[in-house]
C-alpha cells in the first residue's frame, strides 16, 4: 500500500484500500482468505477490513460481470489491484449500509492510497455509473443462475448433477453468513446450560442445539478470546457438523486412536477431551499446521503425540502397531464451507478435484491398512461432491475385502435434513440442521467396532 499521509484520506478510505489489497491477493495471486488477511491482523480495523475483503470475495463473481460491461478494455489488460479496487467499491455500493455516493468518494480516495492516483478519475467514472445503473447491470447478470448466486459456472454445473433438487437452495445457503457455533468441553446437559447462563450473564444470546449434547449457536459473533472460558478450554468454536467426528469415532478408554490430516486441531481436541484416557496420535503432512494442533493442546490443557508424515506414502506409519480408531478428515475441495471462505469461489478449479479424489484414495488405502482388526475408521470431508464423498469410498469398498461399513451408531443423533446414502451420510449446508456441508462414513475391519 502506498505511503500517503492516511491523515489525508477520507476516515474508511484505508480501511477499504487494506481490504482490496487482500481481495487482489486472493483474486490474482491465488492466495488464500487467510493468507491475505494476514497483513491486517495488527490493524485497529481489522474487523472491518476482514468484513469487507469477504464480503466482496462472496459477491465477486456476481459484480465482476456486471462492471465489466463498463470497462472498455478487457478484464486482463487492467491493473489487478485496479480491478479488485472496482469489484470491492462495488460490492459495498451494492450490499453496505454507506450511501452509495460516499462509497465512490472513499473509493477514490482508496485509489491514492494503493497507488493509483492517475486513475481516480477513472475510477469515480465507473463507480459512478455503477450507481446510476447497477439495477439494470445487475439483472442482466442475474438471468444467469451461476453469475446470480456467485459462483463458477462449473461448480454449478457439478451440484446440479448431484444435487438436483437442492442446488439452489445449497448454492443460496453458501452465501448466508454462517452462524457462531460452540463446543462446551463437557459432555453433560448440565455443562451446556450453565455455560448458557453463564453467556446470558455477560449479555450474550444463544441457544443450544438441540441434536448435538455439547453445541451452542450464538446469536450475534464476538471475538473468540472474549469467549468466557476460552482460554481455559472450557469451549471452543466448532461447526456443529464437524462436532460429528469425535462423536461417530467414538473412542473408548485405553485405545490407540489416529487423527491423520489431524491439522488445525479442533476435531482432535474434541477427541481428547471427549475420552482423555486414550493413546491419541495427530498426524499432518505440514509442519506448520501441525503447530497448531500442539498450541490446541496447551489451551484445553491435555497432550497427545504429534508427528509431521505424509499418508500419501504407504510406509508412512509402518512402524507403529495397529490403532482401534482412526478418524481421516480428509484433504478436500472444502465445497461444504464456502459460507465460512468464500474465497474457495475464486481459488478451486474443476481440475483440482481428480487430484483431491487421488490423494483421499491413496491416504483412505494407507490408514486403513493401519486399522486393527474390529476398529473402527471415520472417513470425513467438508466437501459436498459425490466424488470425493461416497464415490471414493464405494470404490474403496470394492477394492479392499477387508473393509465395511458400519452403521450410523444409534447413539448419535442423525442431524436433521441429513442425506443417508448407499454408503455413509451428506449434510449440506445451511438445510434443516444449519450446519456446514460434510460427509461421513463409518468403516470397519472385521467383526465389532
Amino acid at each position: 500500500m502506498n505511503h500517503e499521509s492516511q491523515t489525508s484520506l477520507a476516515p474508511g478510505a484505508a480501511t477499504l484500500a487494506a481490504a482490496v489489497t487482500a481481495v487482489s491477493r486472493v483474486a490474482h495471486e491465488g492466495r488464500s482468505a487467510d493468507v491475505a488477511l494476514q497483513e491486517a491482523e495488527s490493524r485497529p480495523d481489522r474487523a472491518a477490513v476482514r468484513a469487507i475483503a469477504l464480503g466482496t470475495m462472496r459477491w465477486y463473481l456476481r459484480l465482476a460481470p456486471a462492471l465489466g460491461s463498463l470497462v472498455t478494455r478487457p478484464a486482463a489488460e487492467m491493473e489487478p489491484v485496479l480491478r479488485a479496487l472496482l469489484i470491492t467499491a462495488a460490492h459495498q455500493i451494492e450490499y453496505s449500509r454507506g450511501a452509495p455516493e460516499v462509497s465512490v468518494h472513499l473509493a477514490v480516495d482508496a485509489a491514492r492510497a494503493l497507488g493509483l492516483a492517475r486513475a481516480t478519475g477513472f475510477v469515480n467514472a465507473v463507480l459512478r455509473r455503477f450507481v446510476r445503473e447497477r439495477a439494470v447491470l445487475l439483472a442482466a447478470t442475474d438471468a444467469d443462475l451461476a453469475t446470480r448466486t456467485a459462483h463458477p459456472q462449473w461448480l454449478v454445473q457439478r451440484l446440479a448433477e448431484a444435487w438436483p433438487t437442492q442446488c439452489e437452495a445449497l448454492l443460496e445457503a453458501n452465501n448466508q453468513h454462517p452462524p457462531m457455533v460452540l463446543r462446551v468441553a463437557d459432555s453433560t446437559g448440565s455443562a451446556r446450560d450453565d455455560y448458557l447462563r453463564e453467556l446470558a450473564a455477560a449479555g450474550r444470546t444463544a441457544r443450544p442445539i438441540e441434536w448435538l449434547p455439547q453445541a451452542i449457536e450464538l446469536e450475534h459473533s464476538m471475538a473468540v478470546n472474549a469467549l468466557p472460558g476460552f482460554r481455559e478450554g472450557r469451549v471452543s468454536v466448532q461447526d456443529s457438523a464437524a462436532q460429528l467426528a469425535a462423536t461417530l469415532l467414538a473412542a473408548q478408554p485405553g485405545q490407540r486412536v489416529l487423527d491423520a490430516c489431524a491439522a488445525p486441531g479442533g476435531k482432535t481436541a474434541h477427541i481428547l477431551q471427549r475420552e482423555p484416557r486414550v493413546s491419541l496420535l495427530a498426524v499432518d503432512a505440514d509442519a506448520e499446521r501441525l503447530a497448531m494442533v500442539t498450541s490446541t493442546f496447551a489451551r484445553i490443557g491435555l497432550r497427545a503425540d504429534c508427528r509431521v508424515a505424509d499418508l500419501t506414502a504407504p510406509e508412512a506409519l509402518a512402524d507403529l502397531p495397529p490403532f482401534e480408531r482412526i478418524l481421516l478428515d480428509a484433504p478436500c475441495s472444502a465445497t461444504g464451507v464456502i459460507r465460512r471462505h468464500p474465497d474457495i469461489k475464486l481459488l478451486r478449479r474443476d481440475a483440482d478435484i481428480a487430484g483431491f479424489v487421488r490423494v483421499q484414495r491413496q491416504i483412505l488405502r494407507n490408514v486403513f491398512a493401519r486399522l486393527a482388526p474390529g476398529g473402527r475408521l471415520v472417513y470425513a470431508t467438508c466437501s459436498v461432491l459425490p466424488e470425493e464423498n461416497e464415490a471414493v469410498v464405494l470404490d474403496f469398498l470394492a477394492a479392499e475385502p477387508a473393509a465395511r461399513t458400519l452403521p450410523w451408531p444409534a447413539e448419535v443423533a442423525l442431524p436433521p435434513g441429513a442425506l443417508r446414502l448407499e454408503a455413509g451420510v451428506q449434510l449440506l449446508p445451511g438445510a434443516q440442521a444449519g450446519s456446514d456441508g460434510f460427509y461421513y462414513a463409518c468403516l470397519g475391519r472385521g467383526s465389532g467396532a
